[in-house]
């Protein structure tokens, strides 16, 4: 039988995670949960953390995008927030501080992968699929494979 938790040791656990990296609070809650602590406790403690700023869903995001955004378009971004339990005004807002180099991730992420263009429909087909599964949108995939808006 496992045994609950000593309360106290409910915030030294969510300090150590926090040491590590950022987590967003949908992410502490259920490691919490799952170490067998009380939810209502695990909601106060958090309460407490973020009003004094120690854990932030909008600081987990921007530190998630700054770590996978070389591998993967905002399509892909906003959906590992969301399964992170990030809210979409912030999702929307981090990435909006990221479009502007969407583009030119793409270029970096193809030519690591392929580096030249198709030369048939079946090898553009695949090039397309590939972008599409790295969260890039059609358009900016388009643009890359074809080439458009070389700078």
């Amino acid at each position: 039988m496992k045994s609950t938790p000593e309360p106290g040791n409910l915030r030294e656990r969510a300090l150590r995670l926090l040491a590590r990296r950022e987590h967003s609070r949908a992410e502490l809650a259920r490691k919490l949960g799952q170490a067998g602590f009380v939810q209502h406790d695990i909601e106060a403690l958090l309460d407490e953390f973020e009003g004094k700023n120690w854990q932030s869903d909008q600081r987990f995001a921007e530190s998630y995008v700054a770590d996978h955004r070389a591998r993967a378009g905002s399509i892909k971004l906003a959906y590992d927030l969301r399964q992170r339990g990030v809210s979409e005004a912030v999702i929307e807002r981090v990435l909006n501080e990221n479009r502007d180099s969407e583009l030119e991730r793409a270029r970096e992420v193809w030519r690591k992968k392929y580096g030249a263009p198709p030369t048939n429909t079946a090898e553009t087909s695949k090039q397309i699929r590939f972008m599409q599964s790295k969260g890039f949108s059609l358009e900016i995939v388009f643009r890359v494979i074809d080439g458009r808006n070389e700078a």
